[in-house]
């Protein structure tokens, strides 16, 4: 086993923070002891906090129309093969009606940075998404909007909301997006988002076009200096109709590795095994799970839209309607010792650091 990991691993576990660098050793001496290590801590700080819950999230995919050119995603606004639909409020409203018969109690309105969600349409969605279902959570994932907007949505209840940050890297931000988006102004947001009182998910890709080590050491720093609520990782996954289509996709023992260090990072941190880690390993979601994660998000979208909200390629569960969506997530959840609970899943109270996982 490699000391400097296993050493750095020790400290993480005991609440230290690590510094930008140290974080970049941690990654740089990875080996099979130490993952297992890292994996082992990580499973018990997670146990401690939720024990075998995993928290299930409904995924209703609004619209595919953005206005942002962003290099690495198939809906860009340049790509014009994108096959673009937007749901109806009649449709999402109906989505989340059938979520909830199933046993859904978060919504996650996820889309691109389409003009038409205003929130002249969107406040009264979601006052009418509330007033069907006061008990589940509301999660936003629409971009990036200025403050007063994101005011007003959290007014009419919407509880959470996720916003990438992609990388914590000024420079390789920009080698990702087009000149007229801002780092600053993604950094601006989710402080924005912070002080509104959302509980707030960054996130970023794993293995994305330029990235080093040292990029994913300063994401490990800004999430341990920003501690959002939730933490959504994914691998990169080229989509054919971007500058990146030939690029190779992001790694699933490195994404299930950082998933491990950010939950040592924040023990009670909701933390999603992705569709992307499903997408580059047939047990990508299980993996997750066992090395930390805590959340999975089955897709609510009407079936007839899935396959053209493609961010990239060969995503997995375009085709299932939604109870077998659910239902195949669950039998796998139980197959690795995991339990899928009814329950909004909001993020748990920290218990004593050193206390003993529960059984």
């Amino acid at each position: 086993m490699n000391g400097d990991a296993a050493r750095l691993i020790e400290r993480l576990d005991g609440g230290e923070r690590l510094t930008a660098e140290e974080f970049r050793r941690l990654l740089e001496g990875s080996d099979e002891e130490s993952d297992a290590l890292l994996r082992d801590k990580a499973v018990a700080r997670r146990k401690a906090v939720y024990g075998n819950a995993v928290f299930m999230r409904g995924l209703i995919e609004i619209s595919s129309y953005c206005k942002n050119d962003c290099l690495y995603c198939g809906i860009r606004r340049s790509n014009r093969n994108a096959d673009r639909y937007r749901l109806s409020e009649e449709q999402i409203l109906a989505c989340a009606d059938e979520g909830y018969a199933l046993g859904f109690r978060t919504f996650v309105l996820q889309g691109g940075e389409d003009a038409y969600f205003t929130d002249e349409r969107l406040v009264p969605l979601l006052l009418e998404l509330k007033r069907r279902h006061p008990d589940c959570a509301v999660t936003l994932s629409l971009g990036e909007r200025g403050k007063e907007s994101f005011q007003r949505l959290f007014d009419a209840g919407a509880d959470r909301y996720l916003l990438r940050h992609e990388t914590a890297t000024k420079y390789h931000y920009e080698t990702l997006h087009p000149p007229e988006m801002s780092f600053e102004r993604r950094m601006a947001c989710l402080r924005d988002l912070r002080a509104i009182g959302y509980a707030v998910g960054a996130g970023f890709m794993v293995g994305s076009p330029g990235q080093t080590e040292e990029h994913l050491a300063n994401d490990l720093f800004f999430i341990q200096d920003f501690q959002p609520e939730m933490c959504g990782i994914g691998p990169f996954i080229p989509h054919r109709d971007t500058v990146f289509a030939h690029e190779p996709p992001g790694s699933a023992a490195l994404t299930c590795r950082l998933l491990s260090v950010i939950r040592l990072i924040k023990p009670n941190i909701l933390l999603p095994a992705t569709t992307a880690l499903g997408t580059v390993h047939p047990q990508g979601r299980e993996l997750g799970i066992i090395s930390g994660a805590n959340v999975v998000m089955p897709n609510l979208s009407p079936v007839g839209v899935r396959k053209q909200y493609a961010l990239y390629d060969n995503k997995i569960c375009t085709g299932e309607e939604s109870a077998q969506c659910k239902d195949c997530l669950n039998a796998r959840m139980r197959a690795v010792g995991y339990e899928i609970v009814i329950d909004r899943g909001d993020p748990a109270a920290l218990p004593q650091l050193n206390s003993p996982p529960a059984s």
